[in-house]
């Protein structure tokens, strides 16, 4: 059973990643890029003292930097512990891939998919009520992801296990929201 989904997952992978066009490949690269997405963070972080008091505002940026920091350990002790070798690294594949990025570290989970969507469920879930597009967030994390497969880095099952680790991580961080901090987030100090 394992040795078929290993096998779907690569054949899958070989032919999503050979969909690739070259005229796409500086937008691809663009969009994987972290730091291309500064902006989304800042307006992330706009809206949060826009529609909040700035003490809730506070303690919804300082629950988005606790999740970071959960999501990052969780991918790299998974991705150490699983030690899956990224399709760019995998010799049985690599001749017959496109290669835009080469990271040298392991593939699964996708740190990508994980973080964006974990980030952006939590993001959605405290603005949903205050920002009628707030679905629109869901943009990002859903290119981020696949541009994963295109420069050649991930899986398909990589991609998929991320982002339900991602937005599992967002729902139990809004929860730990609601139950712990939001009853001192939003209390009236004198």
């Amino acid at each position: 059973m394992l040795e078929k989904l290993l096998k779907w997952d690569r054949d899958t992978f070989v032919y999503l990643n050979a969909l690739g066009i070259e005229d796409y490949d500086v937008f691809w690269s663009t969009v994987t890029n972290i730091s291309t997405w500064i902006p989304l963070f800042i307006l992330f972080l706009l809206l949060f003292y826009l529609k909040f008091s700035k003490t809730e505002a506070l303690y919804k940026f300082l629950t988005v930097l606790g999740l970071v920091v959960f999501i990052t350990a969780i991918t790299h002790i998974t991705k150490v512990s699983v030690a899956r070798l990224r399709p760019n690294n995998t010799e049985e594949i690599n001749t017959l891939i496109r290669i835009l990025k080469s990271p040298t570290d392991y593939s699964f989970f996708s740190g990508h998919a994980s973080s964006s969507f974990s980030i952006t469920t939590l993001v959605f879930l405290f603005l949903r009520h205050k920002v009628k597009w707030a679905i629109l967030f869901f943009i990002w994390p859903i290119l981020f992801a696949m541009s994963r497969i295109y420069v050649g880095v991930h899986f398909p099952i990589d991609i998929i296990v991320g982002t339900v680790i991602g937005i599992l991580s967002g729902l139990l961080f809004f929860w730990i929201y609601q139950r712990f901090i939001a009853p001192y987030s939003t209390s009236v100090h004198p």
